[in-house]
């Protein structure tokens, strides 16, 4: 509907919410959120997604073993190594690190995790495969935060993938593509950091100016 913003502000204050509480999350709003993933567009219309829900502490502290390697091998030395992205302060940059080492050891305590899942059988995955999972991994960003809970979408467990998902027990044809710790935010809500839209829109050809920004 023209002039009707609240989508517009959702998505620009839903900011990657990493320090959760550990109080429970209400069943009813679980759905509300699984619904919305179940509303995402996908190829062909095939739903081969599937939408893991965890709660047990044991599972997920199975999985936050291969989560934290993966930080302590690649992404912490990453992160410490880099320049900050565009539109984000050195400051906001080294206060992202802290809350992605924070999610990093807290992993397990987040009340509930949805695994956004691709049930693909013996068909290898292709560039394309993400198309039918990571549309309803947004829709279920989007209602979380709609919610006022706090969620980030994470993929570091695929750095050890075979070992996350034998963690996570998962059958054989199913791949994860996505976990999404979810709770209550310790934190406030806020605009995102981001860069112009004239250093990352191009019109026609690659590297002329949209003149629409």
């Amino acid at each position: 509907m023209p002039g009707h913003t609240d989508l517009f502000e959702t998505m620009k204050t839903m900011r990657a919410m990493r320090r959760l509480k550990p109080d429970p999350v209400p069943d009813e709003l679980i759905r509300k959120i699984l619904e919305a993933g179940a509303c995402a567009p996908n190829g062909g219309n095939t739903q081969r997604w599937r939408f893991l829900v965890i709660k047990d502490r044991k599972i997920k502290q199975g999985v936050q073993v291969w989560y934290k390697r993966a930080f302590d091998e690649v992404v912490g030395p990453r992160y410490l190594k880099s320049n900050p992205p565009p539109g984000v302060t050195r400051e906001q940059y080294n206060r992202q690190h802290a809350a992605v080492e924070y999610l990093t050891d807290h992993f397990h305590e987040a009340p509930v995790w949805i695994v956004a899942c691709l049930e693909e059988g013996t068909t290898a995955p292709t560039r394309s495969s993400g198309a039918s999972i990571y549309p309803a991994v947004q829709n279920m960003l989007l209602a979380a935060r709609a919610l006022g809970l706090g969620a980030t979408l994470t993929t570091r467990h695929l750095l050890y993938e075979k070992e996350a998902e034998a963690a996570l027990g998962l059958p054989p044809g199913v791949h994860s593509y996505a976990i999404l710790p979810s709770g209550y935010p310790m934190g406030k809500f806020g605009p995102v950091g981001r860069g112009p839209l004239k250093e990352i829109v191009f019109q026609d050809h690659w590297g002329t100016p949209y003149q629409g920004v």
